[in-house]
């Protein structure tokens, strides 16, 4: 695989995952939508994130890459001795990197509804990057531990599934991930869909917008990170 269209790829499929997956939140908490006037749900948020991570992964993997879009994932697969250690920084920048572009064409699509909307009526962070449902730090690390292990733990357990089907089942995941164990802290489960687009949202010109809530970035990062790399060592002792 050449390496470098392997971190292209990386960067593209987590840029189109993120855009997708900003556009999303931003069509529920921005104001003027025509989302925002019919109203929506969790699971609006659910199946739209679902679908972001499939597509995202598609795309990741025909340009080229193995689809990882995730620094957890890429990892916990040279954890498992899978994946090259010398090659987990660049393609986790890539990750990131994606991230923040991904955030960025979603600030852009959303611009004029940004522009009507404040940080105390859904101009927020959240639009970006995740956030706890109660400001618990400990358990919230917690809550990122436990989500992204049974995300990666399941990733592990897929087995040789037929062309082309791997990424929809991916999605299905994210899906059953979100309606189990999202509802504390938002379930990022990767580094790249937090820390990108949360800088994103710090450093681009947007309008209205309020905090970053940089004190709480660590956790998103650092919990999928622990959570990826536990399921890969009890997989590995476990499995057959």
């Amino acid at each position: 695989m050449d390496v470098t269209q392997m971190y292209i790829s990386e960067f593209v499929g987590t840029a189109v995952l993120i855009a997708f997956g900003n556009t999303t939140n931003a069509s529920i908490l921005l104001k003027k939508t025509i989302v925002s006037i019919f109203g929506t749900n969790w699971l609006h948020i659910i199946f739209g994130w679902a679908f972001a991570v499939a597509f995202g992964v598609y795309v990741g993997i025909t340009l080229g890459g193995p689809g990882h879009l995730n620094p957890a994932v890429t990892f916990a697969l040279a954890v498992a001795g899978i994946f090259p250690w010398d090659q987990v920084i660049p393609m986790s920048i890539a990750q990131i990197a994606g991230g923040f572009t991904g955030a960025a064409i979603a600030a852009l699509f959303y611009y004029p509804h940004f522009k009507v909307t404040g940080p105390d009526e859904g101009n927020c962070v959240g639009i970006f990057a995740t956030g706890p449902a109660i400001d618990n730090k400990p358990f919230n690390l917690i809550s990122e531990i436990i989500a992204t292990f049974m995300f990666m733990l399941a990733i592990l357990c897929l087995g040789k599934m037929a062309d082309g089907l791997a990424p929809m089942v991916i999605g299905i995941l994210v899906a059953s991930i979100g309606m189990s164990f999202g509802a504390t802290t938002g379930y990022a489960l990767n580094p790249a869909r937090d820390f990108g687009p949360r800088l994103a949202y710090t450093i681009l010109p947007i309008p209205n917008k309020g905090t970053a809530n940089w004190q709480y970035a660590w956790v998103p990062f650092v919990g999928p990170l622990i959570g990826a790399g536990l399921a890969v060592v009890f997989f590995k002792l476990v499995a057959p």
